[in-house]
């Protein structure tokens, strides 16, 4: 990032915070924020009367606002944390970087890939840091998942699964694709390093809602390894599951199960050399091993994700989901809805 004249609270001085959106998750920001080194909730902003009273009586000494005006016109504001529903965040990040000040914004960044564009270079031109609160990648399972499929480990990677589900909470401006696979899409897109190239989907709508609540996703990545994904409003069981398998071992990340949160299992099969006289069939290696419970440092992700987002301001670095990030995964997200709009056809992303 380029010099920039605007002065930047770091060191002794912490960095002055904005809250837009106190709802349902904007609480949780409010506590990492008033707790972080480094950082200060300066003002909280949500249009619900009742909301900001909670809001005063927990951080009675922060500031408070119905308008969205006085937080981008405060004075030595340096950064906005973006929680309000999903349809206002492409106008308020445009609003927020054109007042100058760093972001981090809760998924999406916006509905359109066009429109996370625009904003991404909006970042890039203003010089701001641009963040996109996709939390899992800072969950320290998730973390672990990735180390244990170290190549040499792991071996080929033949395709992933995640099932996210539970009874709500249904969303009144998303289906439950965009509420809860960007999750899944954004850990994939990581454990991979890379972004899917077409996508095949088919969703219902068993509530009877304007909005499909129920959706089986596919993901296509190079070297043909797929992602599959299922995401559900409507089942009584609450699962959030990640599961790898490649051709030397299986990763699990179970995000529910304190206790054993990722396990993999030293076990495969593989292709090996021909079979003389065999007509080109190839004989199958299997591989059986141990199951392991690798220890996973406690941490809290959205924690671990604000203080990248601190140190990324402080330091004058991009984040791991920026822009260019999250467009990967509203691309793919883009891709999945048109897919079910066509009952299943592949789509290119």
């Amino acid at each position: 990032m380029t010099d920039d004249p605007r002065p930047i609270n770091v060191g002794p001085v912490r960095l002055r915070i904005g809250l837009i959106g106190f709802g349902r998750w904007g609480p949780n920001y409010a506590r990492v924020l008033s707790d972080l080194p480094g950082a200060e909730l300066a003002i909280i902003c949500d249009r619900s009367a009742d909301r900001l009273d909670l809001a005063r009586q927990r951080y009675p000494t922060v500031t408070t606002c119905r308008d969205l005006d006085p937080v981008l016109r405060r004075d030595r504001l340096d950064a906005a944390v973006i929680a309000t529903s999903a349809s206002t965040h492409e106008d308020i990040v445009k609003r927020s970087l054109e007042a100058g000040l760093h972001v981090l914004v809760e998924k999406p960044m916006a509905l359109r890939a066009d429109s996370c564009t625009a904003l991404t270079g909006l970042a890039a031109a203003a010089d701001r840091v641009l963040m996109i609160g996709y939390t899992f990648l800072y969950n320290a399972g998730v973390r672990k998942m990735k180390e244990c499929m170290a190549a040499d480990q792991f071996g080929d990677v033949y395709y992933l699964h995640a099932t996210r589900t539970n009874l709500g909470p249904i969303r009144p401006d998303v289906n439950a694709v965009w509420d809860l696979a960007p999750h899944d899409v954004a850990i994939f897109n990581y454990l991979l390093g890379e972004q899917p190239q077409w996508a095949s989907a088919i969703g219902t709508r068993v509530l009877r809602t304007t909005r499909d609540d129920i959706a089986f996703a596919t993901l296509g990545y190079a070297h043909d390894v797929v992602g599959n994904i299922h995401v559900s409003w409507a089942d009584p069981n609450k699962v959030r599951e990640v599961v790898a398998v490649g051709s030397r071992r299986r990763v699990v990340f179970n995000d529910l199960n304190d206790a054993e949160r990722v396990r993999y299992f030293e076990r495969g099969v593989s292709v090996g050399e021909a079979i003389a006289d065999s007509f080109g069939e190839f004989k199958l290696l299997v591989r059986d091993g141990e199951i392991v419970s690798p220890r996973v440092e406690p941490a809290e992700p959205l924690k671990a994700q604000c203080v990248e987002f601190v140190d990324c301001i402080a330091e004058r670095r991009s984040p791991l989901a920026d822009g260019r990030f999250a467009l990967g995964v509203i691309r793919a997200l883009a891709a999945i809805d048109k897919s079910i709009q066509s009952r299943g056809a592949a789509v290119d992303v």
